[in-house]
């Protein structure tokens, strides 16, 4: 029986952490009779995927992602475990493991942004830390076995920036509609507080994330439409409310359940996705599995999921941010059906495609 390591130490963050419990959900539902695997966990969340997947080995890797202890503790305890094939889930890991292993590369907007906590730092400290990630990520790209991506677009990012050479080890595979939020029920006890027309944007609030552009979109428009920003309360939402104008038009909704992240898919006008750079999506396939009407931004990944099943707009213009907006709050529309656009996106089938990639190595 092979040994498989899978890094799960993002398994509660938003994003890759949602990629992972859809991943372990589907992959560990039954016991696989060719391979045994070994999930490297934050201690907090050991306890947890131990009482759900009681027949998987599961170790602490107290070792946080981009940090000088994955360098040396992680690359020790994975040595250790002498496993025949290891799955780094997320940018970075131990440069110096050389034993066989695949990577997951989500998006590529780290290369591009600034992006998550580090773009908070100094200036120094930040392009020190981005230069130490490049380098990371190259050795990490150069020495994977394979490397999967979410969509096209990311493997034509990837081949882009580090070549044409790396062509036939990239495996770009959808994800889909995440089974925590198709068990939840609509928490209706929010129509008392949200009883006007409103629309959604569902995410962080990272810069790339194009927030105050939308916040400024909304801070002009007229009209009983709000703007509802829900997600987490953290320095990237506190920053925005302190440099946001007055404005009775947009509110905040924070640490969301899935029963809230249900009422406001089922409730809203339509989701308002203005990124400037994404790897995905997971937000834009939840509105879509409620038939939310999607307005977002016209970068190439959103045309590679939705094609001509949503409203684009140019994300660097707040101008054309407001004429398509307000274009689509002055129209009557049905809720829009998306069922045959979802046929595509399945955590499921990403899942047995994953798998596979496993079985061709390990062969």
């Amino acid at each position: 029986m092979k040994k498989i390591g899978i890094d799960v130490r993002l398994y509660r963050q938003t994003g890759v952490g949602t990629y992972l419990r859809n991943y372990l959900h589907w992959l560990l539902q039954k016991e696989n009779p060719l391979f045994s695997y070994h999930l490297f966990a934050l201690p907090q969340d050991a306890l947890e995927l131990q009482s759900t997947y009681p027949g998987v080995i599961i170790h602490e890797a107290p070792y946080l992602w981009h940090s000088v202890k994955e360098q040396t503790s992680y690359y020790i305890a994975l040595e250790k475990q002498r496993l025949d094939l290891m799955h780094f889930t997320y940018f970075g890991y131990p440069i110096l493991y050389k034993r066989p292993f695949v990577t997951t590369i989500h998006d590529m907007t780290p290369l591009f942004f600034k992006t998550g906590k580090s773009s908070t730092q100094h200036g120094l400290i930040y392009e020190l830390k981005h230069r130490a990630f490049q380098y990371v990520l190259k050795s990490q790209v150069t020495n994977s076995k394979a490397i999967i991506t979410p969509t096209k677009t990311i493997r034509n990012q990837l081949l882009s920036y580090y070549g044409m050479k790396y062509k036939s080890k990239i495996f770009p595979i959808y994800e889909g509609m995440g089974y925590e939020l198709t068990q939840s029920t609509s928490n209706d006890r929010l129509k008392s507080t949200y009883p006007f027309p409103f629309y959604i944007y569902v995410g962080n609030f990272y810069p790339h994330k194009n927030i105050n552009r939308l916040i400024e979109v909304f801070s002009r428009i007229q009209g009983d439409s709000k703007l509802v920003l829900v997600g987490p309360d953290d320095y990237f939402a506190k920053s925005l409310k302190t440099s946001m104008p007055q404005s009775d038009n947009i509110r905040f909704y924070h640490n969301p359940t899935f029963s809230d992240l249900v009422f406001f898919y089922m409730h809203a006008k339509a989701l308002i996705h203005p990124s400037l750079s994404e790897g995905f999506g997971l937000p834009i396939i939840e509105a879509a599995y409620y038939n939310c009407s999607i307005i977002a931004s016209d970068i190439d990944v959103f045309k590679e999921l939705l094609a001509d099943h949503y409203i684009s707009f140019n994300p660097f213009s707040i101008d054309h941010m407001s004429q398509v907006i307000q274009f689509f709050d002055g129209q009557k529309k049905e809720r829009p059906d998306y069922n045959k656009l979802l046929d595509h996106f399945s955590f499921k089938e990403m899942t047995a495609q994953t798998e596979m990639i496993y079985r061709n190595i390990l062969k």
